[in-house]
């Protein structure tokens, strides 16, 4: 039998602790992947390594979770970054607010953070008796289930996304005031798209936390938003971060997914994203 080592484990030299862990052959594959494979054995356990690394991923998701929303710093990146905002919106970013009044409301009940606090709907509507015309598109900030995500990638995913939508050109966008929400899901956008006036409604959220993506952007674009509408009304582009889908990359699909759905008037299942375009 193997002699049981003289110190704890944990406070021997490295070299001597692999002794102990009993590799996985699919260890090389985990240079291409974020996924938790051939992390090897300890006896039968986890080695101590992969256990603390799991469990520091987990804090890090239950942080962006709970995590408020840092909403002057947000607003500053995004008037900072995005040098395209005040050409194209006509207005500095609105701060909203949902029904849900705290975050503990928030995570107890999903359907007050689909819908707009009374007080900023009335005010949107009366932004949109001000306007010449309905905007082609209403874009939403909202800080979902990571504001860690919206908090890192908002302004430099729209600053990506408002190159592409260049003033004066044979594919003009009128946009509506850039939208900032505390306390927001994906479906607060129908309510704010139809208190606009808004033909299109674009909400950038921060994604529900995984293991090894705690700040994961997500983009939704509905056609027509009016409340009540479901998924199956939307088109999504998710794992928008570092070491997922690149601003690039993200505001190439989005920006075809937003013509193809202005020329065919609709969104979500009865529009098909083709790759060889996007």
């Amino acid at each position: 039998m193997t002699e049981s080592p003289s110190k704890p484990v944990g406070e021997l030299p490295e070299r001597e602790v692999s002794a102990f862990v009993q590799k996985n052959p699919w260890e090389i594959l985990r240079a291409f992947t974020d996924a938790r494979i051939g992390l090897g054995r300890a006896g039968i356990s986890l080695p101590t390594k992969a256990l603390l690394e799991f469990q520091l991923a987990h804090a890090q998701a239950q942080d962006a979770v709970h995590t408020p929303l840092a909403l002057e710093v947000l607003c500053r990146d995004l008037q900072g970054l995005c040098h395209d905002l005040q050409e194209l919106t006509g207005s500095t970013p609105l701060r909203l607010h949902s029904c849900a009044e705290d975050r503990a409301s928030y995570l107890q009940r999903p359907d007050l953070g689909r819908q707009l606090a009374p007080l900023f709907r009335q005010e949107l509507m009366a932004l949109a008796t001000q306007a010449a015309s309905p905007p082609d598109l209403a874009i939403v900030v909202a800080d979902g289930l990571s504001a860690l995500a919206v908090q890192r990638h908002a302004a430099p995913m729209l600053q990506a996304l408002f190159a592409r939508l260049v003033p004066g050109d044979s594919q003009h966008w009128s946009l509506a005031p850039l939208c900032v929400v505390q306390q927001g899901r994906v479906a607060i956008g129908d309510d704010i798209g139809a208190a606009l006036n808004a033909r299109s409604v674009l909400v950038l959220i921060g994604e529900r936390p995984g293991l090894s993506s705690p700040d994961s952007l997500g983009l939704y674009l509905t056609w027509g938003p009016k409340p009540g509408l479901t998924d199956a009304s939307r088109n999504c582009i998710s794992n928008v971060r570092e070491g997922g889908l690149g601003y690039t990359e993200a505001a190439d699909k989005i920006f075809y997914l937003l013509q193809a759905s202005r020329r065919l008037q609709r969104s979500g299942v009865t529009l098909k994203e083709r790759a060889e375009h996007a």
